[in-house]
């Protein structure tokens, strides 16, 4: 019982970007929780402990959770915090996701080393990205520059700019601008020309389903619309078997009671692209996501998809 609890613990990666995060969620529920003293409890995951070229065995939407999930349902945190984008399709019965608080910037954003646009950069010039969605979008959009991949932490990747071997780097603006670093940036990509993950900008808070009281607490923080939002996208990735290594990207909005969702299949060269949307009520965002999954499909997606996976 919530009511009986000195201290409830919070369940996070250490990276700063995942703390600040938890802080966000940490400040949300200060009002709900009072007299509560909430205290984050760092967990090392399979990501964060094996190096980059040993990940490649790892499922990549567990790599970062899984640890801390195991932790929640076995009743050594209270509370998990994700990027949502990083939760698996299917999750324990055991945990439910009980807020997804207003999203953060959804959009991908450009830093260079000098300041230029995207248009501005020089033919052959090197960007950075550690996504084959960006890939993808960005070598449709501008075949003429080098695509690179650069790993790490946002601060790691923004070191590699300059003398570091790269012209520009692209990350997500939400996660920039939670370190403080939306100072950086070059030029937002709006969703309509390099559309983003599913889900991007959102933080996903997790509670055991049995522990109804301190749910019906976390469920104070939840935004309609940031829901309806993960809802679509989620569905619209499973739909279509999305995971790290598709190049694959979505993002839905709600206005006036209407949900848009524009979604991309691309190959990882960019060679062949299909970008589309769909406009329905936010009533059903899952089914929305579907339908965009199989327009996607028909208007050439079955067949990028399908010669990936040959």
């Amino acid at each position: 019982m919530v009511a009986t609890r000195s201290r409830l613990l919070i369940g996070t990666r250490g990276s700063r970007l995942a703390l600040a995060q938890t802080k966000i969620v940490i400040d949300l529920l200060r009002d709900a929780a009072r007299g509560v003293e909430l205290v984050p409890v760092v967990i090392r995951t399979s990501g964060d402990t094996l190096p980059q070229e040993r990940r490649g065995g790892l499922d990549g939407k567990t790599a970062f959770t899984g640890e801390i999930d195991t932790a929640l349902v076995e009743g050594r945190v209270d509370i998990s915090v994700h990027s949502m984008k990083d939760i698996p399709a299917q999750i324990d019965r055991a945990i439910v996701v009980a807020a997804t608080p207003v999203r953060g910037d959804a959009r991908d954003a450009l830093v260079s080393a000098g300041g230029a646009r995207f248009a501005e950069l020089k033919k052959g010039a090197r960007v950075g990205t550690s996504s084959v969605r960006r890939r993808a979008q960005i070598l449709a959009a501008r075949s003429d520059l080098e695509v690179v991949e650069v790993h790490g932490n946002v601060e790691t990747r923004l070191s590699k700019l300059g003398d570091g071997g790269v012209d520009g780097v692209v990350l997500a603006a939400a996660g920039l601008e939670r370190l403080n670093l939306g100072g950086r940036i070059s030029q937002l990509f709006q969703p309509q020309e390099m559309v983003p993950a599913a889900c991007q900008g959102i933080i996903a808070v997790e509670t055991r389903e049995d522990d109804r009281e301190l749910t019906e607490l976390v469920r104070s923080v939840d935004d309609p619309r940031t829901r309806a939002a993960s809802e679509c996208e989620r569905a619209l990735s499973e739909e279509l078997g999305g995971d790290c290594d598709v190049p694959l990207g979505a993002y839905a909005e709600t206005r006036d009671g209407t949900l848009t969702v524009v979604g991309v299949v691309a190959d990882p060269e960019g060679r062949s692209l299909v970008r589309k949307s769909v406009t329905g009520t936010a009533d059903d965002p899952r089914s929305l996501g579907r339908r965009l999954a199989e327009t996607l499909r028909d208007s050439g997606g079955r067949r990028i998809l399908e010669g990936m996976r040959a």
